[in-house]
């Protein structure tokens, strides 16, 4: 495994816990209602303020010529302006009926021509200076996409009426408001209202003001914003790397004994246990639990199995290899002929426990890739039966074997399983039952429902099975074998293979002694449990 110091889990959790919470800041940085609104206030208290100043100058400020036309009066204008724009942060200009500039509250008249007045700061107060604070927030105001900004303002002295729509429109009778851009990035608000005396148009008056005040409050605001903003942010980055640790950690922990296991180096109580956190992580250590157990039962399953097979096989290749030795030196035609049916039941029965074994070996990956379907046992057992019993006939003529009979009923005694399979259960346990079962007695098949299950039992009148013995028949290569029968003919795989495929089938399967009414043993029964397929 590759050691991260930040896993690509951790990264992605990081990346989707901060990408909202970053788009919610810059959408409220770029779209800024706020400012917006501040911006439209002041436009309209400087509209209200133009015509103010315009029913001022209107009554106060207007001179009439020898023809009787009237005009504003420069010489009046000029300080009533000052004094109306005085306590404001304003700018205010008076053009006449021609657009010539008559004042300009920025300017005052004197013997030496005009002086332009400056606004100092208030006597304590701190000037503004380019703190870290500040770069950073213009640094990051730079970094969003580019607005709309208002055409620039005509900075010409006098000011160009056909610049400025809104002062030409005043002139012609109309009230209105604008905005332009200025070069540091700040806005200029402006309204324009027409100077009227008897509803006849003598001037306008055009009052500017920049927007400083606004873009200190926005910046205030955009602080604080940017404060809470890294507070959450550092919130949500320590909770997601709790977040990732939680999941990445043990998925780590989990992945590197897994690692561990598949060199071989460990077994199941390796793998850490998570089964405590009841959620998914604790579901993947209980399964990687569960399949690392399965792994190493299968392993010593196999290693078993391999141990088994070599000593099964061992024994008669040894008697084999001892006949052949012998026959070569033996002259007695007698003993010849005797060493030779020994090697030829040697063969078959080497012949007959590589068979078995060959079975054993791949019915695990049959049993996993088998298509399972719809069994009827009912009518598989009958046919079963009438099969042996055909096949008896044949060969003998007459009932030189124990009789089998079919027992039960036939009608919902369907299962879901792979039926060549079953078949193979159920001849092992005929076979098995015809073994030990005397000649004249029976062996009776039943098949009926017993609840979501069916059960099948097979059952002999032999000498039965030792108690201590009713398991271990299943293991592999069990050799306990009825008197009289010829050593061989059974591999010992039959019962060991018939568990290992009803347990594949998700059944059960049991032996059991057959009792009289004294509690002698008259027989043993072999019981098949599986869950129908209507359950």
């Amino acid at each position: 495994m590759t050691f991260r110091l930040f896993s690509p889990l951790t990264r992605r959790i990081l990346t989707v816990n901060i990408a909202p919470l970053a788009i919610l800041v810059i959408g409220v940085l770029y779209l800024d209602e706020y400012r917006d609104g501040l911006l439209e206030a002041d436009l309209a208290a400087l509209e209200t303020q133009s015509e103010i100043f315009a029913g001022a100058l209107g009554e106060g400020a207007i001179g009439t010529r020898l023809n009787g036309s009237q005009f504003i009066l420069p010489a009046v204008a000029r300080p009533m302006l000052r004094r109306l724009t005085s306590p404001t942060r304003t700018r205010a200009l008076v053009f006449g009926a021609d657009g010539k500039e008559i004042a300009d509250s920025l300017f005052l008249a004197g013997q030496g021509g005009a002086v332009q007045v400056v606004p100092l700061p208030m006597p304590g107060a701190a000037v503004e200076s380019g703190s870290f604070l500040n770069n950073v927030y213009d640094t990051l105001l730079s970094l969003l996409p580019a607005r709309h900004r208002a055409r620039p303002f005509p900075e010409s002295a006098p000011l160009d009426v056909a610049q400025l729509p809104v002062l030409s429109a005043a002139l012609a009778g109309n009230a209105g408001t604008d905005r332009w851009s200025l070069p540091n990035g700040g806005v200029k608000l402006g309204a324009a209202v027409p100077v009227q005396r008897f509803k006849q148009v003598l001037g306008a008056v055009l009052l500017t003001a920049d927007s400083d005040e606004i873009d200190a409050a926005v910046r205030d605001v955009r602080f604080d914003i940017l404060k809470v903003f890294g507070i959450v942010l550092g919130v949500t980055i320590l909770l997601s790397l709790y977040l990732a640790g939680t999941i990445a950690r043990p998925v780590r922990r989990l992945a590197a004994a897994a690692d561990t296991v598949r060199r071989g180096h460990g077994e199941a109580g390796t793998i850490p246990d998570f089964t405590r956190r009841r959620d998914e992580i604790g579901d993947l250590s209980e399964a990687l639990h569960d399949m690392t157990e399965s792994l190493w039962q299968r392993i010593e399953a196999n290693e078993s199995f391999a141990a088994d097979v070599a000593h099964e096989i061992k024994n008669p290749l040894t008697s084999l290899r001892s006949a052949v030795e012998t026959v070569s030196r033996v002259r007695d035609p007698d003993k010849q002929s005797a060493l030779m049916d020994i090697i030829q039941d040697d063969v078959k029965r080497l012949d007959r426990l590589i068979s078995d074994i060959s079975d054993a070996s791949r019915l695990d990956a049959e049993l996993a890739r088998g298509q399972m379907e719809s069994v009827d046992l009912g009518k598989l057992l009958a046919a079963l039966v009438q099969a042996h019993r055909t096949a008896a006939e044949g060969r003998t003529g007459d009932a030189q074997s124990a009789a089998i009979v079919f027992s039960g009923q036939q009608a919902g005694c369907i299962v879901r399983g792979i039926e060549g399979r079953l078949v193979q259960v159920f001849q092992n346990l005929i076979s098995n039952a015809r073994s030990f079962t005397p000649l004249g007695e029976q062996i009776v098949l039943a098949v009926r429902r017993d609840g979501r299950d069916v059960v099948v039992t097979v059952e002999d009148r032999g000498p039965g099975i030792p108690v201590e013995s009713l398991d271990s028949i299943f293991e592999r290569f069990y050799s306990e074998r009825p008197e009289g029968e010829s050593f061989g003919r059974h591999s010992g795989l039959g019962l060991s293979i018939s568990r290992q495929i009803v347990e594949a089938h998700g059944g059960t399967i049991h032996a059991e002694n057959v009792q009289d009414n004294d509690g002698r043993r008259i027989g043993a029964r072999f019981v098949v449990r599986l869950t129908a397929a209507s359950a």
